[in-house]
């Protein structure tokens, strides 16, 4: 199923998804879930009756629904994959509103992009709100398994070689940048302070930009 109806479904199973991590042996009234999701409760009811029958959601009329495994993993994954283009996002000079552009990416990302995405975001507990990323799936998580992530500049320990990946700036930051020999494939040592270049050089960066420059550790 593709299109905008399976856009729909999404949404209702990541918002069931939202009501579970707040109170997970809880049913959810159609009510609740409609005024969430900005629906009338209706429309939600029909939705929820068409989940239920795909083995997605536990419903019990006039006591709310709950979601079954295979509906807690798809919504899981959705909320998951929201989380992500938020932190991506985050990291790029994005001026807009990113709840509502994480909205319309999440439902883009499949697992392959998924699958990049966690690489060159790194290990991130939260979304930039705070909010807990959820775990990846068991299929995910065993193609990331002993596969090198990305980390910010930020989050380089001291006295670490690395190789720049990826440059998540604006154009005259990436400019002067690479006019100073900092691009992709090119390795340096962090130092705390300073990115240490091949003929010694010590480059001072932005505190601005750090979030912004993906390295990857060498000998990962």
């Amino acid at each position: 199923m593709v299109g905008h109806f399976q856009e729909f479904e999404d949404e209702y199973l990541e918002m069931m998804y939202e009501f579970h991590e707040q109170s997970p042996l809880k049913r959810v009234r159609t009510g609740d879930l409609a005024a969430k999701l900005g629906v009338k409760p209706a429309s939600a009811t029909e939705m929820i009756q068409r989940l239920a029958s795909r083995n997605l959601l536990d419903y019990v009329p006039y006591k709310g629904a709950k979601l079954t495994e295979a509906g807690f993993v798809h919504g899981q994954q959705m909320k998951r994959r929201h989380r992500l283009a938020e932190l991506l996002l985050d990291a790029l000079p994005y001026e807009g509103n990113p709840h509502e552009t994480a909205c319309r990416l999440e439902h883009a990302i499949d697992d392959d992009l998924e699958v990049a995405l966690s690489r060159m975001l790194g290990s991130h507990d939260t979304d930039p709100s705070g909010r807990p990323i959820p775990a990846a799936s068991s299929k995910i998580q065993s193609r990331l398994d002993g596969v090198v992530a990305f980390a910010s500049l930020e989050d380089v320990p001291p006295n670490t070689p690395c190789t720049v990946r990826l440059l998540l700036l604006d154009d005259s930051a990436c400019f002067w940048l690479k006019e100073r020999g900092v691009e992709p494939g090119v390795k340096v040592l962090w130092d705390g302070e300073a990115l240490v270049m091949a003929d010694n050089r010590r480059l001072v960066v932005d505190p601005n930009w750090a979030r912004g420059v993906l390295m990857e550790h060498i000998g990962q």
